[in-house]
């Protein structure tokens, strides 16, 4: 008798997976960040990266950057140093955030994340896996993290967006979305140095006007 077929797992699904569960449980129960990394081996830095740019979707201009800025550029480094696991500071490692609030951000993000999850599934993994790759994303993160920190008018969920890309990118092992985030925190970032220059420029001919 033939065996009904079985459905294949949506790719991506991990993801949604992983935050569902750190999400069930005691709503006033702080996760600390060790235990959100405890045995997660490749996906460990896309946690770290996650929880960290949480603070960069508070729509409080400065917040989000003084706090998760600090956490995404030391994350960065260690990617530059070409750690293979994310050192975490004790005094940062048992704090965490609140389950409550872990679950009202994934309650934030589900409804385009479940359109992504079927786009984002471990593939091209030599970009999320080999030095060299970790190398340049950790360096795009130690610049995003640097412009995050910055109080730059509307340009805080764009910086925070594609932190929090790269987050879901490396906790899914997806090169193929990497390598897009690349292309986009490049260009972001492009573009930043050209408005600054030109604002640069626009003060100086002010000065000299004013002398």
């Amino acid at each position: 008798m033939a065996q009904p077929h079985e459905q294949p797992r949506p790719a991506g699904n991990g993801v949604v997976r992983l935050l569902d569960a750190f999400s069930a449980g005691d709503p006033g129960q702080v996760l600390s960040l060790r235990e959100l990394l405890a045995g997660l081996r490749h996906s460990a830095f896309g946690m770290f990266l996650f929880v960290s740019i949480l603070p960069g979707f508070i729509p409080i201009p400065g917040v989000g950057g003084a706090v998760g800025a600090p956490l995404v550029i030391l994350i960065g480094l260690q990617l530059l140093a070409g750690l293979r696991q994310p050192w975490v500071p004790d005094f940062i490692g048992r704090r965490g955030p609140r389950r409550a609030t872990m679950v009202r951000f994934c309650d934030r993000i589900r409804p385009w994340l479940g359109r992504l999850e079927h786009l984002i599934r471990p593939r091209l993994q030599v970009l999320t896996d080999s030095r060299a790759a970790r190398v340049f994303t950790g360096l795009l993160l130690v610049l995003l993290g640097v412009l995050l920190a910055l109080p730059i008018p509307l340009t805080n969920y764009l910086f925070a967006g594609l932190i929090l890309l790269s987050a879901l990118a490396l906790m899914e092992r997806d090169g193929v979305l990497l390598l897009a985030l690349w292309l986009a925190s490049a260009a972001a970032l492009a573009g930043m140095a050209l408005v600054s220059g030109q604002l640069t420029a626009l003060v100086a001919s002010w000065l000299r006007y004013l002398g």
